[in-house]
């Protein structure tokens, strides 16, 4: 299992995700990203820094 905190790329959101994969993330963030911070396209640089932010549990 994977695990995302929005906040730690956004400060101040609260948003979290645990999937199974980090591709299942990105999809999640992706959709998150347009409907609650307004981004069209996840850039480059975005993915990077919420794969860098993504943490194995379980």
């Amino acid at each position: 299992m994977k695990a995302f905190a929005c906040g730690d790329v956004v400060p101040g959101c609260e948003a979290r995700w645990v999937c199974s994969s980090e591709d299942e993330i990105l999809v999640n963030v992706a959709s998150h990203a347009r409907e609650v911070h307004g981004l069209d396209r996840i850039t480059d640089d975005l993915e990077q820094a919420v794969r860098g932010s993504i943490v194995a549990v379980g």
